[in-house]
């Protein structure tokens, strides 16, 4: 892994599965929002089945505010903005004073849209950072291993989510394709089984829930 350590390895895997799981969440979230708060109460229990988070929630609206907002809730996307900035912030010098100001960027509209009665349009602020976190990471991070170990957990995070979700499970094959040309340019040792059964799975043409599950389950060992 040259001069990277593995604690920095770890910080810069976990850095990208969070801001990749706050980005593609709140794209879901700008198309379900509406629905959400207008549709029976106790919608959003089969999103918390789907997620695999605990069901702590009384009413649909309170559902949206604390999923989104309550930095005390540990399954909030506010929660996971936080610990993306706890594992940036370690990473300051890989990372450069420029990617790392637009994770603290997110944090902060994050506080910002919990004050106000439109959210969703407060919400764009967020995914424009991430975004501009993204390009500054291709454009700053000076190390190649950095910026693949930092992909590995985007992609490993956007295959998870969009398997849980059905969000653009039309783009799986890409998206394990960009896993998988990540992880060959890395020095990570990875469950290459499990590498290979999610190529299988993914390449079905079609896709039941129960192999979903086995997929995911492959995701979960692959670098374990």
């Amino acid at each position: 892994m040259g001069i990277i350590s593995m604690e920095k390895v770890d910080h810069l895997y976990w850095l990208g599965r969070y801001t990749e799981r706050v980005y593609t969440t709140l794209r879901v979230f700008f198309h379900i929002y509406d629905k959400m708060i207008e549709q029976p109460e106790g919608i959003y229990a089969k999103y918390c089945e789907r997620l695999n988070i605990p069901n702590i929630y009384t009413s649909n609206r309170q559902f949206v505010m604390s999923y989104l907002f309550n930095e005390d809730n540990p399954d909030s996307l506010r929660s996971n903005m936080e610990r993306a900035y706890d594992n940036a912030v370690v990473l300051r010098d890989e990372l450069s004073t420029t990617v790392l100001s637009y994770v603290h960027l997110a944090v902060g509209a994050f506080e910002g849209c919990r004050k106000t009665t439109a959210p969703l349009l407060e919400l764009q602020q967020v995914i424009d950072d991430l975004l501009a976190f993204w390009g500054g990471a291709d454009d700053y991070v000076e190390q190649e291993d950095c910026r693949n170990i930092l992909k590995c957990g985007k992609y490993v995070e956007r295959l998870d989510l969009c398997m849980r979700l059905d969000y653009h499970t039309e783009n799986l094959e890409k998206e394990y394709r960009k896993l998988c040309n990540r992880l060959g340019k890395t020095n990570l040792v990875y469950h290459e089984a499990s590498l290979n059964r999610l190529e299988e799975i993914i390449l079905r043409e079609e896709h039941p829930e129960q192999y979903y599950r086995e997929a995911l389950g492959c995701l979960g060992a692959l670098l374990a």
